[in-house]
């Protein structure tokens, strides 16, 4: 069983670099004893190289990259730029992403293959906007299979696939709490696929994370019980005290 990875994603705050240098510095002092527990703090791109100065235990992540490395796509990062500011860890396919910019399981592919070509780490988000009943969406598996077109085996160790069902995402009007089971019973089709891509092995490599409102107070059934391997924390990353405890309850687990 792999430690659990614990990724904070900032999205699109705070708002200035002093802030974010604040929060960082909190949350090292309160993670850096948890060596059982890895953690990686997504921030926007103009705090990355001010984070990439003072953390130490936790690792640097960026929300997105382009799939090119340099050339004519205004307003975009390329992962060698993040790459330079010691960046290793990339969220891909957000829901967010998905939903109000536009972003499509073409453009999702062609990030996690750049990515997983120049020995980065992408964290493919997927997940379903709504959920009647206990079946599956089709959606869940079809952003997978989509985002692995084209991806050797050789490669897919370095794949983290986050779980985000958007209807149990806090900021989404009516959500609702998801389960555990919920949980597990995604975590296992999603392993279904990746072994019919890959193998039993190489499907065992990738790491299952969960990304639906995590707190302190339901990280432990969604690690236990869920089986999850990590989690994807929004709006609770915010927080430096409520990042921190559930980055304790995970490294009890």
């Amino acid at each position: 069983m792999r430690n659990p990875l614990i990724i904070a994603n900032w999205k699109m705050n705070p708002l200035t670099a002093r802030e974010a240098v604040l929060w960082a510095r909190k949350i090292e002092r309160g993670v850096s004893k948890y060596k059982n527990v890895g953690v990686v703090i997504a921030s926007p791109f103009p705090f990355l190289m001010s984070l990439g100065r003072v953390l130490k235990h936790a690792r640097l992540g960026a929300q997105d990259s382009a799939w090119a490395e340099s050339g004519p796509l205004t307003g975009e990062v390329s992962w060698r730029q993040l790459q330079n500011f010691g960046v290793r860890y990339v969220i891909v396919g957000h829901s967010e992403r998905r939903m109000h910019i536009g972003e499509t399981d073409e453009m999702v592919q062609k990030k996690v293959q750049a990515l997983l070509i120049h020995r980065m780490v992408p964290v493919l988000c997927i997940g379903e906007r709504v959920r009647t009943g206990n079946d599956i969406p089709a959606v869940v598996g079809d952003q997978l299979k989509n985002a692995l077109k084209g991806v050797a085996r050789p490669l897919v160790k370095n794949l983290i696939v986050a779980y985000e069902p958007i209807w149990a995402v806090s900021t989404i009007r009516g959500a609702r709490v998801d389960t555990p089971d919920n949980a597990f019973r995604t975590m296992v089709y999603i392993r279904k696929i990746l072994t019919s891509f890959y193998g039993r092995a190489a499907a065992e490599a990738v790491r299952v994370i969960y990304g639906g409102s995590v707190r302190s107070t339901n990280v432990a059934l969604f690690l236990k019980e869920g089986k999850m391997e990590g989690t994807l924390v929004g709006g609770a990353s915010l927080d430096p005290v409520e990042f921190s405890k559930i980055v304790e309850v995970a490294s009890r687990q």
